[in-house]
């Protein structure tokens, strides 16, 4: 049983935490494959998605992990709340709590948002992305997808190539492999990597085949130029030429190495459309995890809830 009412990130939980969510995942996911699509577990329970920046398969998951597991999902749209007329964090997550709302997912472009909000509500609060912070559920699902292909996590090598200085997905994916005892190997350039990335735990490659050699699984990060000001790069098509992942590349990598991203995919730019739509791909597989790691999640918070709260 987790021993905590929200998931904020993957830097604070402990490797048997972690370890915990993946095998509860592990039997979702087996849930899902049998074709089950309907439980009573949360019955009588309640999910809100706050949702401050978009997103398709993070909120979508949320949702149909609650509806599969019984409980009521309600999406807040952001654009059309009381948000928009000047009310606050805290008093919104203050009024969704007087709805007895159980479970509340929030994404927000601001780091901390999520901490905020659960320091203020009493639903169990999970972090959907906090600005350039954690994406812990994201890492999760990354990891039951690595785990399902090789059986376990310890001694692989991960090779993470991007955007990494915008990224949360590489950050909580970085904290949660290593956890587990993987090497996580990153390159991007200079000015799309953070400094001292080295001191929370990855290894920094000094070229895209040093990255990719021997590794279990490769994982391409979106260009977020959403987050980006300006002048880190000179083109798509010049960061596509020397720092995405080319079909090539992928010799470098072990035979059965697997090609992840956390989605959506600009086509071209960090791989390839053949790497994308290849037999070495599990990026829709990671999309499926992304549910079970979420039943896992509601079903894990909502014990602690029962025995704490």
């Amino acid at each position: 049983m987790l021993k905590r009412k929200d998931l904020l990130g993957l830097y604070d939980c402990s490797a048997e935490e972690i370890s915990e969510i993946l095998n509860a995942a592990s039997e979702m996911r087996a849930f899902l494959e049998n074709g089950r699509r309907h439980s009573d577990l949360l019955q009588g329970k309640s999910l809100i998605t706050l949702f401050y920046e978009n997103s398709t398969r993070t909120r979508a998951s949320f949702e149909l992990a609650a509806k599969y597991l019984g409980a009521a999902e309600v999406n807040i749209a952001v654009a059309t709340s009381s948000v928009q007329k000047g009310e606050t964090l805290i008093d919104t997550g203050k009024t969704l709590d007087a709805m007895k709302t159980d479970f509340i997912v929030i994404r927000h472009p601001m780091a901390g948002a999520p901490k905020l909000l659960a320091e203020n509500v009493k639903a169990s609060v999970l972090n959907g992305g906090d600005g350039m912070n954690e994406h812990p559920t994201q890492a999760l699902l990354d990891m039951l997808a690595l785990k399902q292909k090789f059986g376990k996590i310890k001694g692989l090598k991960v090779a993470i190539l991007g955007d990494i200085k915008h990224s949360r997905v590489a950050k909580s994916n970085l904290f949660g492999l290593t956890k587990l005892g993987a090497e996580v190997y990153m390159y991007a350039p200079k000015t799309l990597l953070p400094r001292e990335i080295e001191r929370l735990g990855a290894k920094v490659a000094k070229s895209r085949e040093e990255a990719i050699e021997g590794a279990d699984g490769v994982m391409g990060l979106r260009i977020q130029l959403e987050r980006q000001h300006g002048g880190l790069f000179p083109s798509l098509s010049e960061y596509s030429k020397f720092y995405g992942v080319k079909d090539g590349l992928l010799k470098y990598a072990k035979k059965d190495a697997v090609i992840l991203h956390p989605g959506p995919v600009n086509r071209g730019v960090e791989l390839t459309p053949t790497l994308i739509d290849g037999e070495t791909s599990v990026i829709e597989e990671q999309v499926t995890c992304g549910v079970a790691v979420r039943m896992a999640l509601l079903k894990l918070l909502s014990e602690y809830r029962e025995n704490n709260l």
